[in-house]
């Protein structure tokens, strides 16, 4: 598969992958539907293929979601990836702020992070300034937020308040950005191919997080921490980082790397996304919340759009900084 892949031109793999992508889920939405429509006697079994089925379903959105995101972005251009990615950003902030209480002191951070800070982070990817891109957040925001903050003049509650939002920013803007980030570099004998790393980047931690939900279902082995996840244990896991990383392995024809490589790169990113998730999913049971959506419903309308990303935020600081330093960009 990797020769083939790699002797393929740019326009035939779009094809190619366009064609697997889309069938695998139009067969899995179609299946999905097939079982749902089917009755059984026992009312208990019953309920039981529901629960299942809606959590079934719940990953087809999300992988549904980010192929679409993928796709507009490819065949539009750097600039409108860059808008839909800010856009995605700004919505999974607004909803990790909107489930967290604020004060009247955080209007100006707030307008900070929404109107200052994460268009300037974008503006920083477009203009490749990649040094002054990754350490922006991290250290001058890290800074600058709680001055503002303390200017208000409101000491009530100050650390939370302000750890709150970094910890938005940094997850909802920092992480986010670094997809786009990746259709900016400039990979050694890889031009005009970049869309194909961020493909491979949401391919393989969807993968990952999709193989780690059926197989933990499937096993029901003693959850990890039980108070933050039912379904996180450590068989399922090393088996969704496993198969999705084999899976990034098979796709080394579409990337700069051999397929030992693109091995590795997949179990790094997949090991972020899905320590990354686990992290979310305590940041939910602090806030009390099964989702970021109210009820399964987004303050976005989007269904929840923060849990469609969470892994994808986590995954893609460290997958864009590795590979720039094996590269050496």
């Amino acid at each position: 598969m990797y020769h083939s892949l790699k002797n393929l031109p740019a326009s035939s793999q779009v094809g190619a992958l366009f064609v697997l992508v889309f069938g695998i889920l139009l067969i899995a939405s179609i299946t999905s539907f097939a079982f749902s429509i089917k009755e059984f006697a026992d009312e208990a079994r019953a309920e039981q293929r529901r629960a299942n089925l809606e959590s079934i379903n719940g990953i087809l959105r999300t992988s549904w979601f980010m192929v679409v995101v993928f796709w507009l972005g490819w065949m539009m251009g750097n600039r409108v990836a860059l808008t839909l990615f800010g856009l995605v950003s700004f919505f999974s902030l607004r909803e990790f702020l909107t489930l967290s209480p604020t004060r009247r002191g955080d209007h100006r951070s707030l307008v900070l992070a929404f109107f200052v800070v994460l268009p300037m982070q974008y503006w920083l990817v477009w203009a490749e300034h990649f040094d002054m891109f990754a350490v922006f957040i991290p250290v001058f925001v890290f800074l600058a937020i709680p001055v503002v903050s303390a200017m208000a003049n409101d000491p009530l509650h100050f650390l939370e308040r302000n750890a709150k939002l970094q910890w938005g920013i940094m997850v909802c803007i920092y992480g986010m950005s670094h997809v786009p980030a990746l259709l900016m570099l400039r990979f050694p004998g890889y031009d005009h191919r970049n869309a194909f790393m961020v493909f491979f980047l949401v391919m393989v931690v969807q993968i990952c997080m999709v193989t780690q939900h059926l197989v933990g279902r499937w096993m029901n082995k003693k959850p990890v921490a039980p108070a933050i996840s039912t379904s996180f244990n450590w068989p399922s896991w090393w088996i969704g980082i496993s198969v999705a990383s084999v899976f990034g392995a098979a796709l080394a024809g579409i990337t700069p790397w051999v397929p030992a490589t693109a091995f590795a790169f997949s179990f790094i990113a997949c090991l972020a996304g899905s320590m990354g998730h686990f992290v979310m999913k305590a940041l939910k049971r602090d806030r009390g919340i099964p989702s970021w959506g109210k009820q399964g419903r987004a303050i976005t309308g989007a269904g929840g759009l923060l849990d469609r990303v969470d892994a994808l935020c986590f995954a893609a600081p460290v997958f864009f900084h590795s590979a720039r330093w094996y590269f050496g960009l």
